[in-house]
């Protein structure tokens, strides 16, 4: 027998409706329920509030997004020209995101570089053409996928990213992935890694599994530039990459990762 959702539970859905408003995301569709969900009935029936279960509510509000663009656009405006951390000093262009909005899978690293802040690109400079090179062997171009970092301006001296850094500025890039929704996330090095996770640990732990974030899976591997440093380490990073194109039914493409 269906029942009306609670207070505390249309004060949640109201919640949600207008974060997603605030992406610049305004169309909702309903989600059918199996009847043996038990799913809670809105009342009146016009309105348009979706039946859901209790115990997925949020899972099945997820909305539709037919214009990506649109709504990384919305995100991009509220960056603004940001001055919410220190990074801001020094900078020559917010570094967003680039590639496929629809892409499968989404790379992510740790913040832009020096050619990066130049370009106002992500990952343009040696250890991007590593990272295309990396794409390549997975016999994708990196056109197909998108990539993006945790942090959007260049920190000094390239130095990793601050924790309160990361915290002002994740929340874009967690809002980038909830429009993006790739299939996969790979974690370009610890700090993408720890920040996505919320775990404080080694690569050599942090490596090797799968993870769930935003409903995506996600796996970590080492960052290109840390691949530049160590080449050792290439072997490494293209059995982690394996894991991705097994999962995903990639074949490998005419170069290898280690190139």
């Amino acid at each position: 027998m269906a029942d009306k959702l609670t207070a505390d539970l249309q004060k949640q859905l109201a919640a949600r409706v207008d974060y997603y408003r605030e992406m610049g995301i305004h169309d909702f569709y309903r989600q059918p329920v199996p009847e043996e969900s038990h799913a809670i009935d809105a009342s009146p029936p016009e309105e348009s509030i979706p039946i859901v279960s209790k115990e997925s509510l949020f899972d099945a509000v997820r909305p539709v997004i037919q214009d990506k663009p649109a709504a990384l656009k919305a995100v991009r405006e509220d960056i603004g020209d940001c001055i919410r951390c220190r990074l801001h000093k020094g900078r020559k262009n917010i570094v967003f995101g680039v590639g496929n909005v629809n892409a499968d899978i989404m790379f992510v690293g740790e913040g832009p570089g020096a050619d990066e802040d130049e370009q106002g690109e992500p990952f343009v400079g040696r250890a991007g053409q590593l990272l295309n090179n990396m794409i390549s062997a997975m016999g994708l171009k990196r056109q197909d996928v998108y990539i993006a970092n945790v942090v959007k301006c260049r920190p000094p001296g390239n130095r990793t990213p601050e924790r309160d850094e990361c915290d002002t500025c994740g929340p874009f890039l967690m809002r980038q992935i909830e429009i993006i929704r790739p299939k996969v996330i790979v974690a370009l090095g610890a700090v993408a890694a720890k920040y996505l996770l919320a775990i404080n640990d080694s690569m050599a732990n942090l490596r090797g599994r799968w993870y769930e974030v935003k409903g995506a899976k996600l796996l970590v591997t080492y960052h290109p530039a840390y691949l530049l440093r160590d080449p050792r380490q290439k072997k490494e990073a293209w059995k982690d990459l394996q894991m991705v194109m097994k999962y995903l039914g990639l074949k490998p493409g005419g170069r290898t990762a280690e190139e």
